[in-house]
């Protein structure tokens, strides 16, 4: 894709929280206006991890040439949406749950492009991956070296 974005996330923070506004802004360039199709715009969080992967969609916006007055995609544009209450970013040793600003570009020749920012939604703690106890470590230790 020939097509140059320059998306970001205004205010960029660590750490959202719950009811603040997200607001983010896209701008194309080195693409001709006609040969953008359509921009889509979303806020979403998805999971990592063991078991099936969830996806939810918290905002969405989809914009495409006969919307715009000029007809032109590439111009800046900003969105914002307010953050739910949940779920909450969640770094587990099973299960991460994420959260993003993503931005997807279609132009007519059928290319496409994403561009994803990661934010985290709420202040979780990240979960610890603890460690065997040394009674624990040589018990394991001796099961594995003689199975019977």
């Amino acid at each position: 894709m020939d097509a140059t974005i320059r998306f970001s996330i205004i205010d960029r923070q660590l750490v959202y929280m719950p009811a603040e506004p997200l607001v983010c802004e896209y701008e194309l360039q080195l693409v001709k206006p006609d040969d953008v199709h359509a921009v889509e715009a979303s806020v979403l969080w998805y999971t990592e991890g063991k078991g099936g992967e969830d996806m939810a969609v918290h905002f969405f916006e989809r914009r495409v040439r006969e919307d715009v007055l000029d007809k032109d995609l590439r111009r800046p544009h900003r969105f914002e949406t307010t953050l739910p209450n949940s779920p909450l970013s969640y770094f587990g040793a099973i299960v991460r749950i994420c959260w993003c600003a993503r931005l997807r570009v279609f132009l007519r020749n059928g290319e496409a492009s994403v561009e994803q920012i990661p934010f985290q939604l709420g202040d979780v703690p990240r979960q610890r991956i603890r460690e065997r106890s040394p009674v624990a470590k040589d018990v394991f230790s001796r099961m594995t070296a003689n199975p019977q």
